[in-house]
């Protein structure tokens, strides 16, 4: 019996995290057990998942299995085109360069600023009133 490749790594942004598994296969791409198309309704969402692969030119030659918590979709997508990126450098060293150019390695930092207390939120305040 011959042990299939997988290609495990977790990627976040905001306050999501995802964890992807990529195998050899033909491109078949699920996200929570849904289909891509399906998970994601903004076109935009789609094009930034599939980015890593198209720019490694190893979209039909991968099956994506993505598992995502926490945050909105946008976060969601940000967190598995990370998680993507870093488990294609397992996949084959050699993309790390072209990757890591693309902005795909780097994690975006920008987090939620916390509400402060005695406040209305991060930044906003209550409106004073002279009189």
């Amino acid at each position: 019996m011959v042990k299939e490749t997988k290609y495990t790594a977790t990627g976040r942004r905001k306050e999501s995290v995802a964890r992807v598994e990529l195998s050899p296969g033909n491109g078949e791409f699920i996200v929570n057990k849904r289909i891509l198309d399906s998970y994601f309704g903004r076109e935009v969402s789609r094009m930034q998942v599939r980015q890593p692969l198209i720019l490694t030119n190893v979209l039909n030659k991968v099956n994506v299995r993505a598992n995502v918590t926490g945050g909105g979709l946008s976060g969601q997508a940000g967190a598995i085109c990370h998680a993507i990126a870093r488990a294609l450098l397992k996949y084959d060293a050699s993309f790390k360069s072209l990757l890591r150019k693309n902005h795909f390695l780097t994690r975006d930092p920008r987090m939620k600023e916390r509400k402060k207390y005695g406040q209305k939120g991060a930044r906003a305040r209550f409106q004073w009133t002279k009189r």
